[in-house]
């Protein structure tokens, strides 16, 4: 690992046990958590492969798995990925770093047709690696593959640093929204969700 992630250093060790709890019991309780596959899902073609980077215990990878899409998960926590695999078996689950992302190298050569990166993951990438992680990204995704990123405005990561990282990373923005269900950006917006072209 290149340098230590603001998961890792922003969290106590018991961060990552209350977060799957916490979506363990969401999910319990019927709270809708598929916006982000529903969104993906209506962009892409049946049955595509897609590249869950920063999946964390897999909710989205798995929502689209159960749409008929072939998953590749990544995450850089080990707790996450073992709690995806038990609650989400089908997908493919792997602990990686995605400043540093070879998935070649893990068994996975083929490209993908699109890639998300959900739950605020650009905002917990380590410092200084955020087109370093955006370009490893991008360069799994096969030329015009799509590539959705969300996150929340208050988190630190300014839109305007980010839109000029993707551009570095080769990705051409397509649409904006300020909600995974397509509200329209304002200046009140406090969540971008942004889908990206990978340049041919």
């Amino acid at each position: 690992m290149s340098a230590l992630t603001r998961w890792v250093t922003d969290h106590d060790s018991g961060h990552s046990r209350w977060y799957i709890d916490r979506f363990r019991r969401m999910a319990a309780d019927g709270v809708d958590l598929a916006g982000e596959a529903r969104l993906l899902d209506a962009i892409v073609a049946r049955g595509v492969r897609i590249l869950d980077a920063g999946c964390g215990p897999g909710r989205v990878g798995a929502e689209l798995a159960a749409r008929g899409h072939t998953v590749v998960g990544v995450d850089v926590d080990p707790e996450l990925i073992a709690a995806a695999q038990v609650d989400h078996p089908g997908p493919t689950w792997l602990v990686a770093d995605l400043a540093e992302l070879d998935l070649a190298s893990m068994g996975e050569p083929t490209p993908f047709d699109a890639a998300i990166l959900a739950g605020n993951v650009m905002a917990f990438v380590a410092p200084d690696t955020e087109v370093q992680v955006l370009t490893r990204v991008a360069d799994h995704v096969r030329p015009d593959g799509v590539v959705v990123v969300g996150f929340g405005l208050d988190r630190g990561y300014a839109l305007t640093d980010f839109d000029v990282h993707a551009g570095a990373a080769g990705l051409q923005l397509e649409h904006r929204f300020a909600t995974w269900d397509l509200r329209p950006p304002g200046a009140d917006a406090t969540f971008a969700v942004s889908v990206f072209r990978r340049a041919g």
